[in-house]
């Protein structure tokens, strides 16, 4: 059976879009993610979210992903700086809700951060770090022109070792 990806746009993250969060917490999306955050946790979430994209210096943006055809919020997206390997990088991460899953959401909506994060012109790479158990976070990474760099050890959540896979994209090509 073949997927057809959906056509979708990305959306700054704003003050409304805290439910999107909420529904993006559920067990089954924050698996791979040290589990689903405390209500106090995600409301300190949605608040850099928002501080996040209402900055202009460079720092990343968040985003919600959104069908072109019904306007409906699919998930999100985002990118923010990191430090990595002694150096300044941007590091991405999504989540699909999962009435939406399957049909290419979240790579068109990280194919769209790239291009977000290659125009800020500000650091080389794009980082991914999806836990190695996660196929299909693995599988975006490789379908939006991720390379594989490796195996690490990636502290997420604060406090807990996750073992990833070193995704990146160069920004500068």
């Amino acid at each position: 059976m073949e997927i057809q990806a959906s056509t979708v746009r990305i959306e700054p993250w704003s003050e409304d879009d805290f439910d999107l969060l909420r529904a993006a917490n559920a067990p089954e999306l924050m698996d791979h993610l040290g589990g689903p955050e405390t209500e106090e946790q995600l409301v300190k979430r949605h608040r850099r979210y928002v501080d996040l994209s209402a900055d202009r210096t460079g720092r990343g943006r968040m985003f919600r992903i959104v069908l072109e055809g019904s306007g409906e919020a699919a998930g999100t997206v985002g990118f923010w700086e990191q430090t990595w390997d002694g150096g300044q990088v941007y590091e991405t991460g999504w989540s699909v809700l999962p009435a939406f899953q399957g049909r290419g959401i979240a790579t068109a909506g990280t194919v769209a951060v790239v291009a977000m994060a290659r125009a800020e012109q500000k650091h080389r790479h794009l980082h991914a770090f999806p836990s190695v158990a996660n196929g299909p976070s693995n599988a975006v990474c490789r379908k939006a022109g991720f390379e594989l760099v490796g195996e690490c050890d990636f502290e997420y959540p604060p406090g807990q070792i996750l073992r990833s896979n070193d995704w990146r994209v160069d920004l500068m090509d």
